[in-house]
């Protein structure tokens, strides 16, 4: 056996080792993508290609020989057996007899006994064989009938007036058979002429289908081209149930995905229609959901309406707000501009994403975003202070003379007015303002040497300021800081008898003005900075919070992370 063995994989490699060589020597003379030639020869190459060889020419050479069942009752046999045990009184016995009694022996010895009969179910009734002389060419395509869908969609071809395979859901039993292609005319199902009929009357014929197959007869598409599976993934920004979707084309096709989710975009074809799995599920049938393009025109198409109804976005007006008072606004160092006006939203549907594995003593900055109020400043600096050697945050710049007991450098970097607002017209800046007369900032560079020298940054800007954080060289990782709920907002600051942080004397409590203006202002930045996040941890306890983001920061630099693609391939 062991030198049979050798010779069935030498003979094997020897196979394989001419194939190669054969398409090395034909890749220079036929025309074809290079990504192709390089998909057969790694297929070539691969171990499970060459072990399956192997053990094909095993099973081939003892063609013949004689292998048949012993028994087609082993089933039987070991009923009998257990009887007959039942009565034994011996350790041995009993052990044998709980062996021959497990349901996974008892299934093996079914299996076993069917196979001996051939008994294979379903069983695949005879392919008709008379046609018509004057019929176009046709296939007859047999698929087993189970409680999966057939994963083909269908529509009325209107000039011609027949149905048609309009689509093919990749990993679906239309697309595992690999006789149905798109394109292709459906004549009959079943025996049953579907000419003349519309797709809902095809689809209750194959409700309809009672024994364990479905008989097709196709009349061949002109351009058949099977697509490869894509290999984009996305990060989706909006959640989808085709349920709901009266534009869906085939509801029970249609694939349900929540905000945050990871698909894999495995077909792009459709201009409205996607394929895609959720990542991780590559042995399932691809569902449909709509494309960017139209998940896009939809939303344009919501906000116009609301606009012609003068309804109110979320960014427009603060609901529970009265009239604002005039009160001592506390410094606001690092504000881009006096207003506090927000970028105009965009159409957030999908991020095409990538893996992005741990640098080892690169760090991604870690950027707390989140209103006024809810508790950021705190969280930073309980985090800043677990490891004060590993954690490190940005030292802004300011134009304000030095005072005697500050230190350049540690508590701002002094610097000349001239060159600040060169610097801000240079757009180095990622966020500045001015206050009494002076100008203060933040300039990327100090992100760049914390994080260049091997800490890991904490910061808590502007939401405003994600547009130049938020790029393929710091690669930053976004935590929207969000409070509780109106009522536990208030019950947990009242408790901790926390000082209000929109006055600069922070000498009385929050008022319901400012928790109303917390909750509105979450609101406002989750809708329009919401996709830029990574993670969301509500402060509803500062203890729990603080947990929940030491242990977001150690998983980010243990973990790969899902990223915008444009990071991983500037890496």
């Amino acid at each position: 056996m062991a030198v049979g063995g050798n010779q069935n994989g030498n003979s094997s490699e020897r196979a394989i080792q001419r194939l190669l060589s054969l398409l090395e020597q034909l890749s220079d003379q036929v025309q074809g993508r290079e990504e192709d030639k390089i998909f057969l020869r790694e297929l070539l190459q691969s171990r499970p290609l060459q072990a399956l060889v192997f053990v094909y020419n095993r099973v081939a050479n003892h063609k013949g020989k004689g292998w048949k069942p012993s028994s087609q009752n082993a089933s039987l046999l070991g009923n009998q057996i257990v009887e007959e045990l039942r009565k034994g009184v011996s350790k041995d016995q009993q052990e044998l007899c709980q062996l021959l009694r497990d349901p996974h022996v008892k299934g093996l010895l079914q299996t076993h006994d069917q196979i001996a009969r051939k008994e294979f179910v379903p069983v695949l009734p005879d392919v008709p064989t008379e046609v018509d002389e004057d019929e176009d060419t046709v296939k007859i395509v047999q698929l087993v009938k189970s409680n999966e869908p057939l994963g083909a969609t269908i529509k009325y071809n209107e000039a011609t007036g027949a149905i048609v395979i309009a689509r093919i859901m990749h990993g679906g039993a239309a697309d595992r058979s690999g006789l149905i292609h798109v394109g292709d005319e459906v004549h009959e199902v079943n025996g049953i002429s579907v000419l003349g009929k519309l797709p809902p009357d095809v689809v209750s014929i194959l409700q309809q289908t009672q024994d364990g197959t479905i008989t097709f007869k196709l009349v061949p598409g002109e351009d058949f081209f099977h697509a490869r599976e894509s290999r984009v993934r996305v990060r989706a920004h909006f959640t989808y149930d085709p349920s709901l979707d009266p534009q869906a084309p085939c509801k029970e096709a249609g694939l349900p995905f929540s905000k945050g989710d990871i698909l894999h975009i495995v077909n792009q074809d459709d201009p409205n229609w996607w394929q895609a799995r959720r990542e991780g599920e590559r042995n399932s049938r691809a569902g449909l959901i709509p494309s960017r393009q139209l998940q896009e025109r939809r939303i344009a198409t919501i906000r116009d309406l609301s606009l012609k109804k003068k309804e109110v976005l979320p960014r427009c007006q603060s609901p529970g707000l009265k009239e604002q008072k005039s009160r001592k606004v506390k410094k606001i160092m690092y504000d881009v501009s006096e207003n506090d006006d927000f970028d105009r939203e965009e159409l957030a549907t999908y991020e095409e994403v990538a893996k992005l594995y741990p640098r080892p003593g690169l760090h991604r900055p870690i950027i707390l975003i989140g209103p006024p109020g809810v508790g950021r400043n705190e969280l930073k600096r309980r985090l800043l202070a677990t490891d004060p050697d590993h954690y490190k945050t940005t030292v802004p710049h300011t134009s304000r003379t030095r005072k005697p007991w500050e230190e350049d450098g540690k508590d701002y970097y002094f610097v000349s007015r001239e060159f600040m607002e060169e610097e801000i017209g240079f757009g180095h800046f990622i966020e500045h303002g001015e206050y009494k007369g002076n100008l203060y900032g933040t300039n990327v560079e100090t992100v760049r040497s914390i994080v260049n020298a091997g800490y890991a940054c904490v910061m808590n800007p502007h939401p405003q300021a994600l547009k130049l954080l938020r790029t393929p060289e710091l690669k930053p990782f976004i935590i929207f800081i969000k409070p509780p709920h109106l009522d536990q907002l208030k019950e947990t600051r009242i408790r901790a008898n926390a000082r209000s942080t929109f006055d600069e004397t922070c000498s009385h409590g929050f008022t319901d003005e400012e928790f109303h203006e917390i909750i509105f202002s979450a609101h406002k930045i989750e809708f329009l900075y919401g996709h830029m996040c990574d993670v969301t941890i509500v402060n509803d306890d500062i203890v729990k919070a603080t947990e929940e983001l030491i242990a977001t920061t150690k998983r980010v630099e243990m973990d790969p992370q899902w990223v915008p693609a444009s990071w991983v391939a500037s890496s």
